[in-house]
């Protein structure tokens, strides 16, 4: 959906001022200004503000109610100038009703170009000129294979399936981005600059959005997939689309398919069940931020908070969906991020959610300690397999002193065992550019807002005395969590040198051409932003990393706070993350 506010006009039967030959002329046939003449071979025309008369087909039409506001018309095939630069089609903006798809059109208006798109405005006349062949479509394809431009307003087909990299405005628009395959955030392989920063920008000017040839927000129901958006019938990033063909169209910045029919949905990334656990004795830890999980005043009501959920009905499913989460890897140790900082009192956050996991759940509790922000860092574990060694610790100085999330470090065995390991649980700052001055500032390298900031967040964990434990049997440390950075940024690199490896990468190398275990997409690129990292002692005894895509590919319209307030069978879209699971040999 393309929201156009915008008023129609009306009707008007105003004599025109003296307008050249083949702008007065009435008679279906007589000479006409050629579409392609109007278009131009530029990004505007040359003729704006003049008023013209053309001739076409008419090949879509978009004025019903809640429509475009009106039609495409595309030259016949036997009468284009054959100039791969110049466009056949314009789009007519009026409410007159004259014609169908599949009916020469005579027209005469105004050209404007309107946020990109050339159009026919303040349209005089209309007159009917018979039958015709819809002009064929263009069969094109994504990587872009000739300028866009001279296709605007035009018939084309898509060559090959194209992939759903983005689904974040399919509610709120109508919207799916797509894209010849799908599309991985530069850092994640390559090391910040200018190259991965233009390598982001060539992934937005390839894509086109699956609209749905209307102007209306929050489009009910959901046009896509075909079959009704449930939270059984979900539109995954991954997935792949066939069969796209339509008119090609430009709005707010944006080429747009305007589909001529249905197209076919593949489900090519389908919802997977949790990772199995291996056969004997390891230990599992999982990590997920918990996407703002607040529980009001911890006794069903206290809402809306100052983050999450806004209704305790909407709690009640964010609870739900993720203890889904949280139950099915059947983890041993849970590391969170997001967790509402507030105290340790049986109605806070983590005592509530330790009490819906189970029983046998205990956590880490650090009072005094949790930092000044709304959220924090929190450490869960099944006291029945697990136990906590020694006194936890925070990192609470320095950079994490005022407004940030101090990370958490606790020594873990197991019940029956003696070898120990460290879990540290960090969360560095958003890359989010609210309040963003000088070097916190995106530097146009691919990294984002705050990069500093997360950097000497980074630096103050890899030089923290407790980060590695005073235990003599102690195998080693794992930090694991959300630290907003993708692989090659600066805060990965740094606890690089530091000895810290990510698991996930070791196992799943990710490519700019394959890149399976991720956590997060932003504005159509994916990438991992949760990690797992082992000292140098601590990975001959990793198992096996992974992550479970069960939030970052989902829609967010089928969210606790979406489209749907029923109850939900499974995980789907508990948070925006994808948790990180890791099984030790201990």
């Amino acid at each position: 959906m393309s929201v156009q506010f915008r008023l129609l006009p009306c009707l008007s039967f105003l004599v025109l001022p003296l307008l050249p030959a083949a702008t007065v002329a009435s008679a279906c046939g007589e000479p006409a200004t050629a579409i392609s003449v109007v278009q131009g071979n530029g990004p505007a025309s040359a003729l704006t503000g003049q008023t013209v008369t053309v001739e076409g087909i008419l090949t879509q039409d978009s004025r019903s109610k809640g429509g475009l506001g009106g039609f495409y018309l595309q030259q016949a095939d036997h009468q284009t100038d054959h100039n791969p630069a110049t466009s056949e089609a314009v789009f007519v903006y009026t409410n007159r009703t004259t014609g169908k798809p599949g009916m020469r059109l005579r027209v005469t208006g105004k050209v404007k170009e309107y946020h990109g798109l050339t159009e026919l405005v303040a349209v005089k006349s209309i007159r009917k000129c018979g039958q015709a062949a819809l002009p064929e479509p263009v069969t094109t394809d994504l990587p872009w294979s000739m300028n866009p431009e001279s296709l605007e307003n035009m018939r084309v087909a898509f060559r090959h399936p194209l992939t759903v990299v983005d689904n974040y405005n399919l509610a709120k628009y109508g919207e799916l981005a797509l894209a010849a395959s799908d599309q991985v955030q530069p850092t994640e392989y390559l090391s910040p600059g200018q190259q991965a920063h233009r390598l982001s920008a060539s992934h937005r000017q390839n894509r086109v959005l699956l609209d749905d040839n209307q102007s209306v927000r929050d489009p009910r129901p959901v046009p896509w997939p075909p079959e009704g958006l449930s939270p059984s019938t979900t539109v995954r990033a991954g997935d792949q689309i066939d069969r796209l063909a339509g008119v090609l169209d430009f709005r707010f910045d944006a080429w747009r398919i305007q589909p001529a029919n249905d197209p076919r949905f593949l489900a090519t990334n389908p919802r997977k069940k949790p990772p199995p656990r291996l056969p004997g004795d390891s230990v599992r830890v999982m990590a997920l931020n918990l996407g703002n999980f607040f529980n009001g005043n911890g006794q069903g009501a206290g809402f809306p908070t100052p983050r999450g959920a806004e209704t305790s009905a909407e709690f009640r499913e964010q609870r739900q969906r993720l203890i889904q989460s949280l139950q099915a890897p059947d983890p041993d140790i849970l590391a969170v991020a997001e967790l509402e900082n507030d105290g340790y009192g049986s109605d806070s956050a983590v005592v509530g959610l330790a009490r819906f996991l189970g029983n046998h759940w205990g956590f880490v509790s650090t009072p005094g300690n949790d930092g000044d922000d709304k959220i924090r860092t929190a450490l869960l574990y099944r006291r029945d397999r697990i136990t906590p060694v020694g006194s936890p610790a925070r990192l609470a100085d320095g950079v994490f002193r005022f407004g940030g999330r101090p990370p958490l470090a606790q020594d873990f065995r197991r019940t029956v065992g003696e070898q120990t390991v460290r879990i540290i649980v960090p969360h560095l700052k958003s890359k989010s550019c609210r309040g963003a001055v000088g070097e916190d500032r995106d530097q146009a390298d691919g990294q984002g807002c705050y990069t500093s900031q997360r950097a000497a967040e980074a630096r103050a964990l890899a030089n923290w005395p407790d980060a590695f434990s005073r235990d003599a049997r102690s195998v080693g440390t794992l930090i694991v969590g959300d630290f907003n950075s993708y692989a090659r940024e600066q805060p990965l690199s740094i606890l690089s040198r530091a000895g810290f490896a990510s698991m996930v990468h070791q196992f799943h190398p990710c490519t700019r051409a394959n890149c399976p275990h991720y956590t997060y997409r932003y504005k159509g690129e994916k990438g991992t932003l949760d990690y797992a990292l082992a000292s140098t002692n601590l990975r001959p005894l990793v198992l096996q990393a992974q992550t479970w895509l069960i939030n970052a590919d989902e829609p967010r319209a089928l969210g606790y706070q979406g489209i749907s307030r029923s109850d939900q069978h499974g995980p789907w879209r508990s948070s925006d993350h994808n948790p990180v699971i890791v099984d030790l040999r201990l």
